[in-house]
């Protein structure tokens, strides 16, 4: 069975373990009362992280529609295939819903995104303090439905490792001696 490209895997990698730490510090920040100097860094650096997922989303995406992926597993039922298509172009939307919610949410609060404190996100809207309630809740629910996704999927790369022992996990592990998809 083929592999997925080194620069997908690259991505694929990176861009989990962004959502992983950016989803942890969302949760951590939004327990902390009150404001201190401490929430605002981790807003800072969660903004930061939300905006680098989504740029490699973007790059991510724009090489999967140049760079087929790797054919199923032989032995992968129908349904299984429409399932892994489906939740794979699922995480996608979510990819960038999320991070986008998270960027209005903050222009609906007043407060500009400012990527590493250097680059300036252009100013889309204004504050608003009804939409910032409906972006809030909105970018929460995005959030939830990425990491239940994102645990269907740890799941089935699990079960085709563990269960099926099909090569499927192996095609995006970064060290895998399988044959390079190209």
């Amino acid at each position: 069975m083929s592999r997925y490209t080194i620069p997908a895997i690259v991505l694929h990698w990176l861009i989990a373990l962004l959502i992983i730490g950016t989803f942890t510090l969302g949760l951590v920040m939004t327990d902390i009362p009150g404001i201190t100097p401490a929430k605002l860094k981790y807003f800072n650096w969660h903004k930061w992280a939300g905006v680098t997922v989504l740029a490699l989303a973007a790059l991510r995406l724009l090489w999967r529609l140049f760079r087929h992926p790797p054919a199923y597993a032989d032995q992968m039922s129908a349904w299984q295939r429409g399932a892994a298509h489906g939740l794979h172009w699922l995480l996608y939307v979510l990819m960038f819903a999320v991070p986008l919610s998270g960027y209005f949410y903050s222009l609906s609060t007043g407060y500009p995104v400012v990527w590493f404190g250097v680059l300036e996100l252009p100013v889309l809207i204004g504050p608003d303090p009804a939409l910032k309630v409906v972006l809030k809740d909105v970018h929460y629910w995005l959030n939830m439905l990425l990491a239940a996704l994102v645990g269907v999927h740890v799941a089935a790369a699990f079960k085709h490792l563990l269960v099926d022992r099909d090569g499927v996990m192996a095609r995006m592990l970064p060290f895998s001696k399988r044959k390079e998809f190209s």
